[in-house]
C-alpha cells in the first residue's frame, strides 16, 4: 500500500531536491496536493493506486464551483504531476489523471500603464524621508528592470554595489527556479539606489542588531517583504491619483509594453523578462497592437 499522503511527501521531496524548483513553487504544490489528498480521504481513498479518473474529475468539478479557472488549472497540473511521478516510481500501476485536462483559460491582456501614469507613480515617494528613498528604489527597479517583485525584494546590497561599480556588467537577478539573468541598470534607478545607500539604508539597518544583507529594509531593519512592497506601490499609486488597479506586475507589464512600443526586439524583451519561451512574451505584442488600435480609432479621420 502506498498512502496518498506519503506519495505527496515523496513527490515534494523530488521536485525540491531533484528538479530544483523554488520554495514558492514547492509551497504551491504542497497546498494544491494537500487539498487533493483531503478530498480523496473524504471519499475513503487513501491508497494512490486506488485513485480512478472518477475521483479526479469530481475533484476538478468541486474546485470549479468555488475557484477561478486559473486556480483550477493549477490544481489539475499539480494532480497530473503527482500521478505521473507515482507511475514512474512504481507506486501506482497506472496514471488515472492522464486524460484530465486543465480548463481552458480566457486570455487576458496584461494591463499596461501609460508612461505618464508610471512617471507619476515613480515621482510619488517623498525622497526627503528615509522610507521614501527606499520606496523610490523599489519602484525604479520594478519599472526600470522589469523585475518581478520577488526578484527585487531578494536583492542584496552586494548585488547593487557590483552593478553600480561596473554599469556595463548589469544587474544580476535570480528568477523562477533559481534561473539567473542580467539586466541593464538605468541611470534613474542607479541614482535612486545611490541616494538610498548613502542617506537611508544605514538608518534603517540601525533598527536591527543583526546584520541583514538585503538591499531593501523595512523599519525594523529586516528584508522588505513582497506584501510590504505591494503596499508601497498601492500608496504611491494613490498619491499619484491613479484610479486603475495597480500591482507590481503592472510595472513589469508596462516595462515590456513600453519597450515594444519603442521598437525593442521581442527576443530582447524575452531575455529581459526572463521568460523561458518567446511565446510567453508575445502576449505583450497584443498589448501594443491594442494600443495602436485605440490611437487609430481616436485620431484617424476615417477610422469610424
Amino acid at each position: 500500500m502506498n498512502p496518498v499522503a506519503d506519495v505527496v511527501d515523496q513527490f515534494l521531496d523530488h521536485v525540491r531536491a531533484e528538479r530544483g524548483l523554488s520554495a514558492n513553487t514547492v509551497a504551491a504544490y504542497r497546498r494544491d496536493l494537500g487539498r487533493y489528498a483531503g478530498f480523496l480521504a473524504g471519499r475513503g481513498v487513501t491508497d494512490i493506486s486506488a485513485v480512478t479518473p472518477v475521483e479526479i474529475s469530481d475533484f476538478v468539478r468541486e474546485l470549479g464551483a468555488t475557484l477561478a479557472r486559473s486556480s483550477v488549472a493549477r490544481h489539475v497540473v499539480s494532480v497530473r504531476s503527482l500521478h505521473r511521478f507515482a507511475l514512474a516510481e512504481g507506486l501506482s500501476p497506472a496514471d488515472p489523471a492522464v486524460e484530465v485536462s486543465p480548463p481552458k483559460l480566457t486570455e487576458r491582456l496584461p494591463k499596461a500603464l501609460s508612461v505618464d501614469d508610471v512617471t507619476r507613480i515613480l515621482d510619488a515617494p517623498d525622497r526627503t524621508e528615509v522610507t521614501g528613498l527606499r520606496d523610490a528604489v523599489l519602484l525604479e527597479l520594478l519599472y526600470g528592470t522589469g523585475a518581478r517583485v520577488s526578484e527585487v525584494c531578494g536583492l542584496d546590497v552586494d548585488d547593487l554595489t557590483a552593478a553600480l561599480a561596473d554599469p556595463d556588467a548589469g544587474l544580476r537577478l535570480v528568477g523562477k527556479g533559481g534561473k539567473e539573468r542580467v539586466v541593464p541598470l538605468g541611470s534613474y534607478a542607479a541614482r535612486a539606489v545611490d541616494a538610498y545607500l548613502v542617506r537611508a539604508r544605514p538608518a534603517l539597518a540601525a533598527a536591527s542588531p543583526r546584520h541583514d544583507p538585503a538591499l531593501l529594509l523595512n523599519t525594523r531593519g529586516r528584508r522588505l517583504s513582497r506584501q510590504s512592497a505591494w503596499a508601497v506601490l498601492q500608496q504611491a499609486a494613490e498619491a499619484a491619483g491613479i484610479d486603475a488597479e495597480v500591482s507590481p506586475h503592472s510595472l513589469r507589464h508596462s516595462f515590456a509594453t513600453h519597450l515594444l512600443d519603442g521598437g525593442a526586439d521581442l527576443r530582447v524583451v524575452q531575455e529581459l523578462l526572463g521568460h523561458a519561451s518567446v511565446a510567453t512574451t508575445q502576449i505583450y505584442t497584443l498589448v501594443t497592437i491594442e494600443h495602436l488600435r485605440e490611437v487609430h480609432a481616436a485620431a484617424h479621420p476615417r477610422a469610424r
